[in-house]
């Protein structure tokens, strides 16, 4: 795999020399341990070097406890609850193309998310991309702009994928759990997440995606239907309609803890291993 260094140093993942004996400067823990990740993965292809992917990181805090990704609602915001709308049934949607999809999403009156939305953010990128990236739910800029991933969560997730020698558009569809803005950026509730669920299950029918990255614990949670933590969901192989799902974090909690980003990577090194196997799996299906 070829590796973008500016990629990995906006991952805080570059390359650290030391003199032999010595020690890195700054003594910690998170800076080592992401040193000696990045220097496996820029010796990929070296059959001396073992493979970044089986590293798995304990993620116990002193106390014991799993380390879980934090949510996103405002400090003081309380969840918005209201009465749930009763699902609607468009048993169509799964006949739209590209085209007619959109267009039932922009117009789309399911629940109240639609009632303070700017725009909707149906998805973006090569529609025939064999990588899906799934977020949560668009954040304000996204729904000012139409477009997933925007702002500074959006410039360091195009770092990851450039360090997948992967970039927005090319051969990469993202997409969101919801497409809709929630209030407040709050988490999406559950028959919110329901009535987008066909749109979304439609995008995948029509991608067919050899591989699914969820980003963040929203996203992994609605998708593998589980309350599980985001610790016990990464570094395994899950399934949605029947593609394979790669669990990491969300880029906007990355940007937040910063010593996560080389448990990222981790995650990126399995995403890619997963990806190579499915295309190998497909070649050998014909």
């Amino acid at each position: 795999m070829a590796l973008d260094e500016a990629a990995l140093d906006t991952l805080g993942l570059s390359t650290l020399w030391v003199r032999r004996g010595g020690a890195l400067e700054s003594g910690s823990a998170a800076d080592e341990g992401a040193a000696t990740v990045a220097h496996e993965a820029a010796h990929a292809d070296d059959p001396s070097m073992p493979s970044a992917t089986p590293r798995r990181e304990a993620e116990q805090n002193p106390d014991g406890a799993a380390w879980d990704e934090v949510d996103f609602a405002p400090v003081g915001s309380a969840p918005v609850r209201a009465e749930a709308r009763p699902v609607a049934r468009d048993d169509d949607v799964a006949t739209l193309d590209w085209d007619a999809l959109d267009a039932r999403v922009s117009a789309c009156e399911r629940c109240r998310l639609c009632e303070k939305r700017t725009n909707t953010v149906f998805g973006v990128g090569d529609r025939a991309a064999d990588w899906m990236l799934i977020g949560e739910a668009p954040g304000e800029n996204e729904d000012k702009q139409g477009e997933p991933f925007v702002g500074q969560a959006g410039k360091l997730l195009d770092s990851m994928l450039r360090a997948l020698s992967l970039a927005r558009g090319e051969n990469v569809y993202i997409a969101n759990v919801v497409k809709c803005r929630p209030p407040g950026n709050r988490n999406p509730e559950p028959d919110e997440v329901a009535q987008c669920e066909p749109y979304l299950q439609r995008q995948v029918a029509l991608l067919k995606p050899k591989l699914i990255i969820a980003l963040g614990r929203v996203a992994a949670q609605n998708l593998l239907k589980t309350d599980a933590s985001i610790s016990s969901l990464r570094g395994r192989v899950h399934r949605y309609e029947n593609v394979p799902v790669i669990v990491t974090y969300h880029p906007a909690y990355l940007l937040r803890t910063l010593p996560d980003k080389a448990k990222a990577w981790v995650d990126l090194c399995l995403a890619h291993d997963t990806y190579r196997q499915a295309l190998t799996d497909s070649q050998a299906a014909r």
